[in-house]
């Protein structure tokens, strides 16, 4: 039979220490604050002037040459692919809202600058602001738009149409759904029960 582990007489034990005693751990020092970039005073009073100087140079030699030059590469352009493919889209919806303004006090006409109306302004809306009434209205105003131009294009060209106005619509999304995450927002909240309250 093996005698049981004594305890060395020159270590005592943890329980014979008195609590006035015990050393604590040493604190780890804090990692040092960085300090605030302020830029007004920061920066010295000659480069933001030089620097202002410098911005309106380039202000003016940008209107002078720069916006003759691409208003003069605009003209020699062939836009036909632009104003077809937005003819695609927006031929149909005016068809569609043709055929069933019928008998209504709101014409057809009106109801399409309506539509071009609400479709401007909850993108911008949207973008800007973020707001979920301008985004679900964005969002309404794509779908209403992609089931009009099904309903409405010839049915050869038909599959063509709703995808270029789905395509239209989905690049507009970009910019009007920005920051949207389909994922859900979990907050946790932390207690320690170790410290008491203060």
């Amino acid at each position: 039979m093996t005698e049981p582990h004594k305890p060395d007489p020159a270590v005592p034990p943890l329980t014979t220490i008195d609590d006035s005693q015990r050393i604590p751990r040493p604190r780890q020092p804090a990692a040092p604050q960085t300090e605030p970039i302020r830029t007004t005073a920061d920066v010295p009073p000659g480069a933001i002037a030089a620097f202002a100087v410098v911005g309106i140079i380039a202000v003016i030699l940008t209107l002078k040459w720069g916006v003759p030059k691409v208003i003069d590469w605009s003209h020699h352009q062939d836009w036909s692919w632009f104003t077809q493919s937005t003819a695609t889209i927006a031929d149909p919806v005016h068809a569609y809202l043709t055929a069933h303004t019928a008998g209504l006090p709101l014409t057809a006409s009106s109801a399409f600058v309506i539509w071009q109306g609400v479709g401007i302004a909850s993108l911008a809306l949207a973008w800007f602001t973020g707001a979920v009434g301008a985004r679900l209205t964005w969002i309404a105003h794509g779908v209403c738009s992609v089931l009009m131009v099904w309903d409405a294009s010839p049915a050869a060209g038909r599959p063509v149409a709703t995808a270029l106005a789905v395509l239209a619509w989905t690049i507009g999304s970009f910019f009007a759904l920005r920051g949207l995450s389909l994922r859900p927002l979990i907050n946790i909240h932390i207690h320690n029960h170790n410290h008491p309250a203060r």
